[in-house]
């Protein structure tokens, strides 16, 4: 079971990957077989391939984008995140957006599974 420290290592990781727009990091996130689930009720973004072309698909049509974590709560070896995101897009609009994830980190503190809400 993964420590409370790499969970939060596990957060940091992500949250950073984001925030750098560093597709490559944010993949690497990831459990090499990890799956994203963002938004939940989509199809899932399965491996590390699929999850690195899930952001370079937001990435490429923002100028910048981040989230903030307002609280993280770990539990096992998960961690629930309710954030705030920032975005500007390439034409210039910004948004505020807010959502919660779910992330379970495996043995190793990479991100086995991610559900997004």
């Amino acid at each position: 079971m993964a420590s409370k420290e790499m969970i939060e290592s596990a957060v940091k990781s992500y949250l950073g990957a984001i925030a750098a727009m560093d597709a490559d990091a944010f993949a690497n996130a990831f459990a090499p077989d990890g799956v994203s689930n963002d938004p939940v009720g989509t199809p899932a973004h399965e491996g590390r391939d699929a999850i690195r072309r899930f952001l370079q698909g937001i990435l490429a049509a923002s100028d910048r984008v981040s989230l903030t974590a307002n609280q993280v709560f770990v539990a096992g070896d998960n961690a629930a995140l309710k954030w705030t995101g920032q975005l500007t897009s390439k034409s210039g609009r910004s948004v505020t957006f807010e959502g919660i994830d779910v992330i379970q980190v495996n043995d190793q503190g990479k991100i086995q599974t991610l559900h997004a809400y």
